[in-house]
């Protein structure tokens, strides 16, 4: 009971507090994109999402690190007869993986628990989360692990600083994708916030791309509400690739709405902006010379060409300098020749 008005300020303070705490605790908190609930606004009821270590962030000043060694990931391959649980929760669609998935990195152990993608809309042409110099793509595959080693589950571990590891994975607009398809084809199943349906296992390798030893690895946060600073953060520099079509079933077939909500919103543009790094360091697992590979191919058929032609126009002056020395010492021959004036008609008819 609050008597004066000193108790009364602070009983509200109180229960302000409680409150939020209440509403950090069960997630209530309505967070959005956009809006009054937006991005922008995440900090209000989360404080994390305003700290100094928070993702996704653009890969631009990286360090190269030898000791990264390639990811290795086992009991990706599931089964068929395994259950996996497809989920719209109103953010992204998202998949429970099971226990026996499991990935190491640097001698570290972190068992998977789901997966989830980010991308943009029709009209927005980014998507990806993370950005690579200033590069984004249309989406991004996020794989959640937590470590195992020290935490027993996920609940647990994920506001811990070493409590969770993330593989991201890029996704670019190419050739149709039979491994992503095993997911797409399931999303008008869950058009609506809230529903779920059960689908078979399948090889979760075939999401990631084949070279699994060129990531960018730092220390980062959740990409969304309740953001902790957990998260060892993976992201391949190659990306995936998946049709327009592909792309096109993400930006049409969900929605953030409930099936009985008169006002129906599409699940567009789902991904976060990309953060200040602030005092952190991204290193890579490659080698700066093989940045950019693919228009290093480009450089190099261009500076091939460059020195071709270099060599032709030395080759032109070449022969050119050549002719002119012939042409120079001809005309000082013929400078050298002496004629004597005919004196008698046999001279002259000698010279006729």
């Amino acid at each position: 009971m609050c008597l004066g008005r000193g108790s009364r300020i602070w009983c509200s303070v109180i229960f302000i507090l409680q409150l939020r705490s209440r509403l950090l605790a069960t997630g209530a908190s309505e967070w959005t994109y956009i809006g009054p609930h937006g991005e922008d606004h995440w900090a209000l009821s989360y404080p994390e999402c305003g700290n100094h270590q928070q993702s996704p962030i653009d890969f631009h000043t990286c360090i190269y690190d030898p000791a990264l060694q390639p990811i290795q990931l086992l009991g990706y391959n599931l089964s068929a007869t395994e259950n996996l649980s497809l989920t719209n929760d109103g953010h992204a669609v998202k998949m429970t993986l099971p226990p026996t998935m499991q990935m190491i990195s640097m001698s570290h152990h972190y068992t998977a628990v789901q997966l989830h993608l980010h991308w943009g809309s029709e009209t927005e042409d980014l998507g990806s989360e993370h950005a690579i110099s200033g590069r984004h793509y249309p989406s991004e595959l996020h794989i959640v692990h937590y470590n195992a080693e020290k935490y027993n589950d996920i609940s647990i571990a994920q506001d811990k600083g070493d409590g969770l590891a993330v593989l991201g994975i890029l996704i670019e607009i190419g050739s149709f994708n039979p491994a992503y398809e095993k997911i797409f084809s399931h999303l008008k199943e869950i058009r609506f916030k809230g529903k779920e349906i059960k689908m078979p296992g399948f090889d979760i390798n075939d999401l990631l791309p084949q070279q699994l030893d060129e990531y960018y690895r730092y220390n980062g946060s959740l990409t969304t509400p309740p953001c902790y600073p957990s998260v060892l953060w993976t992201v391949f520099r190659k990306p995936v690739q998946i049709s327009g079509d592909q792309l096109l079933e993400l930006q049409r077939d969900l929605y953030i709405s409930q099936v009985d909500e008169a006002n129906r919103t599409g699940m567009v543009n789902n991904y976060r902006h990309v953060q200040k790094l602030w005092e952190r360091k991204v290193f890579m697992s490659f080698h700066e010379d093989t940045l950019n590979a693919d228009h290093k191919l480009t450089l190099g058929v261009i500076l091939a060409i460059a020195l071709c032609s270099v060599l032709c126009v030395m080759v032109a002056l070449a022969l050119s300098c050549f002719f002119l020395r012939k042409r120079a010492d001809k005309t000082t021959e013929n400078r050298g020749v002496i004629y004597k004036p005919a004196t008698s008609k046999e001279d002259v008819l000698s010279q006729a």
